[in-house]
């Protein structure tokens, strides 16, 4: 390895570490050509979670749940869904390469500089039913129930697939961690009700 490509390693890797998740516009503030991102990924120095974005590979999974608390912080009235809350109800194996969370209709889009967010939105009852809290790093984090977070897949299919909507549903009546009367409560809030109802019986 020559004293150059030493270099951006040890500069990217120092990125990493500061960011735990990092854009590939924060190597490049730190004078790393993109070029090399390739390279480290390749070499197993860096681990791509998708477009843009990178993670040092000994701690893939392990910012997840900083992250919910961080976005809990940026965006007040965010509430932790989807594929986060599934993520977090153990109801997936997918690790999610954004913070998913759903806000009021008509609230602004958040920003947040080092977080990529996915943004759903919702009104009325769809938006405060079934909401949770836990505490992560001593932050208070809005996050929907396992049986609101399922029927909330159903509703949002389009964003994060029917086949994750339906795995999420298996999965959570196989480890019997919600009810069918329950599933079908937040089914009715979400108007997804004729489509989850002959799954949750043949799932049974």
């Amino acid at each position: 390895m020559d004293e150059r490509h030493r270099n951006y390693r040890e500069r990217a890797l120092r990125v990493i570490r500061d960011r735990g998740i990092a854009r590939a516009r924060d190597f490049k503030v730190a004078g790393i050509p993109l070029v090399y991102l390739k390279r480290l990924s390749d070499a197993g120095d860096l681990v791509r979670l998708g477009r843009g974005l990178y993670q040092d590979p000994e701690h893939v999974g392990e910012h997840a749940a900083h992250n919910l608390a961080e976005v809990a912080r940026l965006v007040p009235n965010g509430i932790v869904s989807l594929i986060s809350a599934l993520r977090q109800h153990s109801l997936t194996t997918q690790l999610p390469h954004a913070v998913w969370i759903t806000i009021p209709h008509k609230a602004r889009t958040p920003k947040a500089a080092n977080l990529p967010l996915e943004i759903v939105r919702a009104s009325g009852e769809a938006l405060t039913a079934g909401v949770e809290y836990i505490s992560i790093e001593g932050v208070r984090v809005p996050i929907y129930s396992a049986a609101k977070t399922v029927a909330d897949c159903f509703k949002y299919r389009r964003h994060v697939g029917e086949d994750v909507a339906i795995e999420a549903l298996r999965d959570a009546l196989q480890q019997r961690k919600i009810s069918p009367s329950e599933l079908m409560r937040f089914a009715t809030i979400n108007r997804v009700s004729r489509r989850m109802e002959p799954l949750i019986k043949a799932l049974q």
